[in-house]
């Protein structure tokens, strides 16, 4: 009977563990530091990506270079798409306001983390906030704009990332990432994208 008892603590131990684990895991539902590194980390410059096409040596028939292009934009129908390293990140803020909640803040330590990462610690990057379109366009630039300076702010009072690595805007409902009607909660466009503007 001994044994028995000794089992059933155990097992109930075990199990314990396990539900404490799960709810953890639910608690950190995006991505890791690791994650965001690889995702903001720089794989080559536009010069490395040519697929095989060799440049012409300069010389008489040599075809001038085209002009020199910036790898951190790209102009598609009238809006401008990053093709920098970036990483859309869901940070959650109370209703209608910048305040960070306590899972805004669990998702921008691991963000602090990854900035402060060597591999990234010499790279600038742009915090742009984004809206779904619940309410007027004009509330909705100026919430953007309030969360994207929020997270600027707790990054560089947290983790001393300096100022002038990091630049914040927002652009309200402008760029959904999910295509909606006006007046249409969704929570993938309420995000803050991280984009690696070089150094």
């Amino acid at each position: 009977m001994r044994l028995t008892g000794i089992a059933t603590l155990a097992f109930a131990g075990g199990f314990a563990g396990m539900v404490t684990a799960m709810s953890a895991s639910a608690q950190t539902t995006g991505p890791s530091a690791s994650q965001i590194i690889q995702a903001l980390k720089p794989t080559g410059t536009i010069s490395a990506t040519t697929r095989g096409i060799v440049p012409l040596p300069p010389g008489p028939g040599a075809i001038a270079p085209a002009p020199a292009t910036t790898p951190s934009t790209l102009r598609v129908g009238g809006g401008t798409k990053p093709t920098a390293p970036s990483i859309n990140l869901n940070i959650d803020f109370a209703m209608g306001s910048a305040t960070l909640t306590p899972r805004a803040k669990t998702e921008l330590d691991r963000l602090g983390h990854a900035l402060t990462d060597p591999t990234l610690a010499d790279y600038k990057f742009k915090l742009v906030g984004h809206t779904d379109t619940t309410g007027s366009a004009a509330t909705n630039l100026a919430l953007s704009d309030a969360r994207a300076k929020a997270v600027d702010s707790y990054l560089q009072s947290k983790f001393n990332i300096a100022a002038a690595r990091l630049a914040a805007s927002g652009v309200g409902e402008q760029d959904l990432l999910v295509p909606t009607g006006p007046n249409t909660p969704n929570r993938a466009n309420r995000r803050v994208q991280v984009i690696n503007i070089g150094k």
